[in-house]
């Protein structure tokens, strides 16, 4: 396998945390200035190549991934739309559960739903909607997720205590729980 490959799986991986050059070095067992090299040459290929929207960029003496500067009003368009319209039912009520419950595991969230949540709990920590804050002291030690701030900003509340309040037999209908405060938002759209 080559080693710009193995960089650039590394830097996808790590996302907007990004990783040093000594890091690098470290985990592709390789010298700082092989590193160097390295970088110079997935940069030049992300450079030369049309067909890719990608670039590296180093701050803070870390590099990660990002887009090429011609893509940023696609991706100010994409981070405007409202995130609402891309989780199912499914999401919103796993969402509510863990808002209200939290903090409980993912066995707990499916008793109270009856159906296997995990792939939507996976969609909600991909939003960042929902966290691991630790691990179960029993058998198997499962994770114990809870809402993120990302979550009480995008609901526009500062605590969870200004979540409504909602009977359980309300959390298995979504539609009777408000927390994203639809009325107000369509209110606030039309004007």
């Amino acid at each position: 396998m080559q080693k710009t490959a193995e960089l650039e799986a590394l830097l996808f991986v790590t996302g907007e945390d990004g990783l040093s050059l000594r890091d690098l070095s470290s985990l592709l067992n390789i010298t700082p200035s092989a590193v160097s090299q390295q970088i110079e040459k997935l940069s030049e290929k992300y450079q030369s190549d049309e067909n890719s929207a990608l670039i590296i960029i180093e701050t803070a003496g870390k590099y990660r991934l990002s887009s090429k500067p011609e893509f940023n009003e696609l991706l100010q368009h994409y981070a405007k739309t409202p995130m609402n319209q891309s989780l199912s039912k499914a999401a919103l009520e796993v969402l509510a559960i863990v808002a209200y419950k939290q903090p409980l595991t993912r066995l707990e969230v499916d008793k109270i739903r009856g159906v296997n949540s995990s792939g939507t709990m996976a969609t909600l920590q991909a939003f960042d909607l929902i966290e691991v804050v630790g691990k179960k002291e029993v058998v198997g030690n499962p994770n114990i997720y809870a809402t993120t701030d990302h979550f009480l900003d995008y609901i526009g509340i500062n605590s969870l205590e200004e979540l409504p309040d909602v009977t359980e037999e309300s959390l298995m209908n979504i539609d009777d729980v408000d927390i994203f405060n639809e009325k107000e938002m369509t209110t606030n759209e039309n004007q």
